[in-house]
């Protein structure tokens, strides 16, 4: 490429005025492969003009004023000609002057185009888009789009799982499936085609719509092409852009032709009433496409599943609930003659006074509920379980594919982005072809742009484990605060005074305020996500939406798992002893655990973030679209004798937004990140998940189906970058819930104790038993050996006089040789406790081994189906292939026949 015409692709636009939000360089291309119908209205020619018609009073149409056209998109833009003066003029005819070359362009290219003004707003006109049956033929075959070629003679075999997710629903979709292959125009006739109006389902009519509008130009100066609905959008050329629900959600259609089918949505579906019931995901698939019908086949599927996991887990607690009296541990604790007389050294330093340890009965009973056995048999389920959950969606997934027909799609059917295609200025060989082709950068550019990408998510990553460091530092000073002023706060409020420990006031104050901090955050982190993978430039849509996903679910991670990780993992792991404290920033005491370990704590977390941000994020999906919807009614009101139609009823929803689904992917994947990563703490996370979900499936389908403008259907295989994401979480959560188990419950010491120091020679009994648990689990620290930063003030030495106070640890007493040195219980325990981590992790990991190994992702019945389906097109193509040949071949025969057959002809055919 010279410089000359490089010069001519980069050229600023000199048009631009202020106001125009439309970057000039975003806009620009050149075109590197023409639209098969592209016909740009010369330069210097008047482009065709919209026919503009005046509504016919039926509301419930979705055809033009003619009633045979169908509408297949709407453009919607706002006539500001009486409005405009001076500068904002010149704006208003630039604008004027590109919707007029975007629309002459789409009908040059065989577009059907009318226009009606709006019933509501004389300022608005809503352009209707039809495309004609030879033009969604050329489109059908460019987009490689599947249609039938002869009704399926295979019955349709289900196992278990898929029967009780995808039940029949005749009432809903009463539906003849059929073999099918990519479209070719040259081959119609051999196609199935009964009626050529319905030959084309409106979904696929609204994709090759939007394909169209999203690639026609509107501006062309030489090879510079301005094009795409989307950034006529962004530079407020039109207001919106949506094809057409078929009819009101609460009300049948008028129409005879009418399928009805967002009213039996939500009858069956989004209505209250209905939410016992399965999805009925074939009608679901059919109206909003692919890729919204795989995203709630996924939600019901993992919904369905959490059920036995909810199950298991509240046995878990029944039990642990059940038992709590009966801890030997637990009642040496609340036993006066025991904890009482227990005498626990100060958690901070100077103003924290010496305390019992019995004060803490309550809380080792709440404890007493998730640190037992069972909760270990829970963690081993739980691993299993989401191995089995994984393994069945893949089973079931590949099903789907094949049921939708969408096996094959990402070979055949993925387009760029019109986004790659603006920025396509530089050449390359392509290796595969081996013919050139226009590419947005070079290697050295490509390697910039990602380089770049990673050290922005680095750098946020960063800066979010900072705020999780405030949060840390918080803990630190309000536990001292707590300490210091909670229990005489409470001193006439005898009941809560048992309950409100400076431990928990401490954390469930910074639980609430990581809360905040994570619902905040996710706001901002969300725009530098966006902004990066923009400046990537990734290829397909696939490969955006798949880049995004791994960027915030990266960022999510750790904004609502560090807390969590922090408090399992590192909280009271290393903090000294009384006279030689650990201390943060040379200021802060380290905080340490409940004499109960931390796991209550953990526990206390993870049901405030989970509760809280699936409250907060139902109230937004439920209230925002609501309100907003509210509010447009109340300001476009009009009389009651004024009919609106379809196209405007459909603007006054709120639009779905650009990233669709990829909200409410992320939502279920952080969920199901606290379900498997901590459960070993909190076995009553799959029944909250398990609640939580059977609402969230229902408001999503009340919310799309109500409140939102029909999102362009979309072809999706399966559920993209989440997939391995949701593995890794599965990988990750066998090590989290065993160093749980091991590091922060307290199972391993007290086994370790059981089988090894409450026996000879460490004890003087002579069966094994749970007996002065309690006693060995702390060490004994001399009062006179407290540093002088560490000594409790003259006011609590006073009130004291204590010589001798515990401690949690397992530590050697003062006068012993290695005074404040580890035991040598602590290394039992810390042996023990990597060996359970070892033992447990390997047998785990080859249990899941196994598991994906015997359940294969694809069953035998549907590779057998598949077999036969693709050996029944192969054969229908080859014998249209050879009837076509025959018919091309057969003039030229008759005439070689005839020609052998005449007898004024002397023809030696063994001279030939």
């Amino acid at each position: 490429m010279s410089e000359a015409e490089e010069n001519d692709i980069l050229e600023l636009d000199s048009e631009a005025e202020e106001g125009d939000v439309e970057m000039s360089l975003m806009a620009e291309v050149v075109y590197s492969e023409e639209l098969p119908t592209y016909k740009s209205v010369p330069k210097g020619q008047a482009a065709p003009k919209v026919e503009r018609t005046e509504f016919n009073d039926n509301p419930d149409s979705l055809f033009f004023n003619d009633g045979k056209r169908r509408v297949d998109f709407v453009l919607v833009y706002e006539d500001e000609s009486k409005m405009t003066s001076g500068k904002k003029a010149s704006i208003y005819k630039r604008k004027l002057r590109r919707r007029e070359c975007f629309e002459g362009n789409l009908m040059n290219m065989g577009v059907e185009l009318e226009a009606t003004q709006s019933v509501v707003d004389e300022k608005l006109f809503f352009v209707k888009v039809h495309m004609p049956f030879d033009l969604l033929c050329t489109y059908a075959e460019v987009m490689h789009i599947k249609l039938p070629i002869q009704p399926n003679d295979l019955a349709s075999k289900s196992n278990f799982i898929t029967k009780l997710l995808y039940p029949e629903q005749e009432v809903l979709l009463k539906k003849t499936k059929f073999f099918t292959a990519p479209f070719r125009k040259d081959q119609l006739q051999y196609f199935y085609i009964k009626d050529r109006e319905q030959f084309f389902t409106p979904a696929m009519r609204s994709r090759m719509a939007y394909y169209i509008l999203s690639r026609a130009p509107y501006d062309v100066n030489g090879n510079v092409r301005k094009f795409g609905i989307s950034k006529l959008m962004d530079g407020g050329v039109y207001k919106a852009a949506y094809p057409l629900h078929d009819c009101r959600f609460n009300v049948k259609s008028k129409e005879p032709d009418c399928p009805n089918e967002r009213f039996l949505l939500y009858n069956e579906w989004a209505h209250p009433k209905s939410f016992y019931k399965m999805q009925p995901l074939n009608l679901i698939r059919k109206y909003y496409g692919e890729k919204i019908g795989i995203y709630f086949a996924w939600l019901g599927f993992y919904t369905v599943m959490l059920t036995l996991a909810a199950v298991v887990g509240l046995g878990c607690f029944i039990y642990g609930f059940a038992t709590r009296e009966s801890s030997t541990w637990s009642k040496e604790v609340c036993d006066p003659l025991i904890g009482g007389n227990i005498i626990m050294c100060p958690q901070c330093d100077q103003d924290c006074p010496y305390w019992r340890l019995n004060v803490t009965c309550e809380s080792s009973k709440r404890l007493c509920i998730f640190d037992n056995y069972g909760t270990l048999v829970f963690a081993v389920f739980m691993s299993v379980w989401v191995t089995l959950f994984l393994e069945f969606w893949k089973r079931y997934q590949a099903e789907l594919e094949h049921e939708w027909d969408t096996v094959e799609y990402l070979q055949q059917e993925e387009q760029l982005r019109p986004e790659y295609e603006a920025k396509c200025v530089y050449e390359r060989l392509n290796p595969v072809t081996q013919t050139p082709e226009r590419v947005p950068y070079t290697a050295c550019g490509k390697c910039m742009r990602v380089s770049c990408g990673i050290s922005t998510v680095l750098f946020w990553v960063l800066l979010i484990i900072a705020s999780v460091v405030g949060v840390i530092v918080y803990r630190l000073a309000m536990f001292i605060t707590f300490s210091q002023k909670l229990r005489s706060d409470l001193k006439d409020l005898e009941p809560f005074k048992e309950y409100v420990t400076p431990q928990m006031a401490t954390s469930i104050s910074a639980s609430i305020i990581s809360l905040i901090i994570i619902m905040l955050l996710n706001h901002l982190y969300e725009k530098v996500a966006i902004w990066i993978t923009d400046f990537e430039l990734p290829r397909t849509k696939t490969e955006y939406e798949n880049s995004l996903t791994l960027k915030m679910f990266l960022f999510q991670f750790v904004n609502y798992y560090s807390s969590c990780f922090y408090i399992a993992f590192f909280k009271g792991k290393v903090v000294g002893y009384p006279g030689k404290p650990v201390y943060w920033l040379g200021k802060f005491r380290n905080e340490e655990c409940d004499p109960g370990g931390c796991l209550t704590e953990l526990t206390t977390q993870l049901a405030i973030i989970m509760t809280g941000k699936a409250v907060w994020n139902n109230i937004q999906e439920v209230l925002l679209p609501w309100i907003k919807n509210l509010i447009s009614r109340h300001c476009t009101q009009v009389g009651s004798e004024k009919v609106i139609p379809r196209w405007e009823q459909d603007y006054q929803l709120q639009p779905m937004g650009k990233l669709g689904l990829f909200y409410e992917y992320l939502e279920m994947v952080i969920q199901f990140g606290f379900v498997t990563l901590f459960v070993a703490s909190f076995p009553l996370a799959p029944l909250l998940a398990l609640f939580n979900n059977l609402c969230e499936i229902r408001i999503d389908a009340w919310k799309i189906t109500t409140q939102y403008r029909r999102r362009v259907p979309e072809k999706a295989q399966d559920i993209g970058a989440w997939q391995p994401i949701l593995q890794g979480v599965a990988i990750l959560a066998v090590a989290t819930n065993a160093a749980i188990i091991a590091f922060t419950s307290d199972m391993i010491p007290r086994l370790v104790y059981y089988w090894g120091f409450s026996v000879s020679p460490y004890s003087n009994s002579s069966m094994h038993t749970m007996e002065g648990f309690i006693n060995s689990s702390l060490s004994v620290f001399n009062a006179a050996d407290f540093t002088k930063k560490s000594r409790p003030n003259d006011e609590i030495l006073r009130a004291s006089n204590v010589s001798m106070c515990r401690y949690r640890d397992f530590r050697n007493p003062p006068g012993h040789w290695y005074e404040y040195d580890f035991s040598m219980q602590y290394w039992h325990v810390i042996a023990a406790k990597l060996a359970f981590m070892i033992v447990v992790e390997h047998i785990v990991y080859f249990t899941k081994f196994i598991l994906s190994y015997m359940i294969p992702d694809v069953s035998e019945a549907l590779k057998e189906q598949i077999k036969r389906q693709r050996y029944v097109t192969q054969v229908i193509l080859h014998e249209t292939n050879i009837r076509h040949f025959t018919e091309l071949i057969k003039p030229v025969a008759e005439k070689i026949h005839d020609q052998v057959d005449d007898p004024e002809l002397d023809i030696d055919f063994e001279d030939a």
